[in-house]
């Protein structure tokens, strides 16, 4: 890779924390005309080729200020929302928090909202954030994500709240506890070829709407990621970086049921010893 390439490297070795923003513009288009892929595999895509579009685009200036915080992105890569068109579209968004900080959740929601040009997402669906092998998944490991959540929704930052991947158990505790009370479930069918009676049944009760997903229960792993910035940027040391959230966003059209746009919102800090 040639002098620009380089820069990046520099940027990426002194950044503590790297933003990566890409979108459909850039190859969802190509992934269609692909065989089906999966979603991690799409994802891997979206990042090499974002990563590879920046790094050939990026400013001389950037050198001299080595910025704490280092924006991924090119021009193309997010459409912003027009104001005029804002009442009839349906900004909704998937997230995935890597590490075990609840407050990462407000970090993605301001960057998404910022990225797209709006005021507040429309929905958010948060996976379950990731346990320690042997651990089951509880109420009180849930609690915070939520009630950051909770007050994004305060805020006026998120309209509608909901959950992945609970069964009807953890689903109805989360329910009682919670103020702002989850509108959506999403369900694995990869995992349960049928929702189950127990969980329609609750959902039906108090109006959660119950929608299907085919994620792995890991959509980036660390690896994952660190082989993509290697891949991209050679000779860049790819695994002093970790992911700390992954949103998914989608722009639909209400009155059409069509998907406008699509794309990535992805925050990975440097750990150096």
């Amino acid at each position: 890779m040639g002098t620009d390439s380089g820069r990046a490297k520099l940027l990426l070795e002194h950044a503590a924390t790297l933003t990566l923003q890409t979108g459909n513009l850039l190859n969802w288009g190509r992934l269609r005309k692909k065989c089906p892929s999966t979603p991690s595999e799409e994802l891997r895509d979206c990042i090499q080729k974002t990563l590879n579009e920046w790094s050939s685009k990026i400013s001389p200036d950037l050198n001299q200020e080595m910025p704490d915080v280092l924006e991924c992105t090119v021009d193309q890569a997010i459409e912003k929302i027009n104001h005029e068109e804002r009442e009839e579209l349906k900004v909704s968004a998937k997230l995935f928090v890597a590490g075990s900080n609840s407050s990462s959740i407000r970090d993605a929601v301001d960057i998404a909202c910022s990225a797209l040009g709006v005021a507040q997402l429309d929905s958010v669906i948060i996976a379950p954030p990731p346990i320690e092998d042997g651990t089951n998944l509880s109420l009180e490991y849930l609690q915070p994500y939520w009630g950051e959540l909770e007050n994004l929704v305060e805020h006026k930052k998120i309209v509608a709240i909901g959950t992945s991947d609970l069964d009807k158990t953890l689903l109805e505790q989360l329910y009682l506890w919670s103020q702002v009370k989850p509108n959506s479930n999403q369900v694995n069918l990869a995992s349960c070829c049928v929702m189950p009676p127990d969980l329609t049944a609750f959902a039906k009760q108090f109006d959660i709407q119950l929608l299907t997903h085919n994620d792995p229960k890991e959509l980036l792993c660390e690896s994952s990621f660190q082989e993509a910035l290697q891949e991209s940027i050679q000779s860049i040391r790819a695994q002093e970086w970790t992911p700390l959230w992954l949103l998914r966003y989608s722009v639909i059209v209400k009155s059409r049921g069509i998907i406008k746009s699509k794309g990535y919102i992805l925050q990975a800090k440097r750990n150096v010893s």
